[in-house]
């Protein structure tokens, strides 16, 4: 289970945007980074080409770049403060298709902080 998911809330703590808080855009699992709104700026140089309607698209685009997961915080929704993620098992009860119920447990992430769910 992830500890940053997409559309948290999260502070940089180190780096040129040192501070900057932004919405998740997305995770990107396999190289342990996530795309954060307004972070992480860079130009890139696309290809001028001509759309269907013929206008003309291309030329020097800025994007937010991936930044190591590592390298920011979710912020704590009561104090706005950045926290550490733990977990806690949370007991739920189930319904089968054929009406029957059992129960299960799934993980809730928990500010470090607080104590309160994220």
């Amino acid at each position: 289970m992830a500890n940053i998911k997409k559309g948290d809330l999260v502070q940089v703590i180190t780096g040129k945007d040192k501070g900057k808080k932004g919405k998740v855009i997305s995770v990107l699992v396999e190289s342990d980074k996530v795309l954060v709104e307004g972070v992480n700026q860079i130009k890139k140089h696309t290809k001028v080409g001509q759309s269907t309607r013929g206008a003309k698209t291309g030329g020097i685009v800025t994007q937010e770049a991936p930044v190591h997961v590592s390298n920011v915080m979710i912020v704590d929704p009561t104090d706005d403060r950045p926290t550490r993620v733990g977990f806690r098992r949370e007991v739920v009860t189930k319904n089968r298709s054929d009406g029957t119920s059992y129960e299960s447990t799934r993980s809730v992430r928990v500010s470090k902080r607080s104590g309160k769910d994220i």
